[in-house]
């Protein structure tokens, strides 16, 4: 089955084929798949963005297409920047400015700064209802930059139970513990309930 990544973000679509690949033999995103497509993310929160994009590239394309809203919520900051991380700082996806930006606002705030990664997903197909789930990975936010590694906000976040960021981590253990990947095992699990496998 030929599936649809509604997203042009090129680190996303790879973690994401990652984790996927062995449920889906072709896992493409859209300019993969040769399409131009930029659905508007305006919605209230992540699973009504993930519903969006998801349903709106199904539609247009006609194949199962599935789309992920994911954030960061920091507790200082009521929640911030949360359906807003990848603009954060008024330019969509620029990390560096999204990370320093994050920094600032905390500076004056007591530590642990407690934080979670939330991560909503949306598989829409034809003629099927639409599949939706949503995890969570909790950690702290530290003030330096650690690791090279992921994108986003992952050099400040240490996920709960590890004393590496996510920067730090290998792609393998990343792709074990992230909201991405708990929300992913969650879709699986929901498409292995619809087809359970006999014998």
């Amino acid at each position: 089955m030929r599936l649809l990544i509604a997203s042009n973000n090129a680190h996303k679509i790879r973690e994401m084929r990652q984790i996927l690949h062995p449920h889906f033999p072709v896992v493409q995103g859209l300019k993969e798949a040769g399409l131009s497509i930029e659905v508007v993310e305006d919605g209230h929160s992540f699973a009504e963005n993930a519903y969006k994009k998801a349903s709106e590239v199904c539609r247009l394309t006609g194949c199962a297409s599935l789309a992920d809203d994911s954030g960061l919520c920091v507790d200082a900051l009521d929640g911030a920047p949360g359906i807003y991380s990848a603009r954060f700082s008024g330019e969509h996806g620029d990390d560096e400015d999204n990370n320093r930006l994050l920094l600032e606002r905390l500076q004056d705030k007591p530590r642990p700064w407690t934080a979670r990664y939330a991560c909503a997903i949306c598989l829409c197909r034809p003629e099927k209802p639409p599949i939706q789930v949503e995890a969570y990975c909790e950690g702290t936010i530290i003030p330096e930059y650690r690791g090279q590694g992921g994108f986003g906000y992952d050099p400040l976040f240490i996920p709960e139970g590890y004393e590496r960021t996510f920067g730090e981590l290998d792609a393998e253990l990343k792709n074990r513990i992230s909201h991405r990947a708990k929300a992913l095992a969650l879709l699986l699990e929901r498409l292995e309930e619809e087809n359970p496998k006999c014998g």
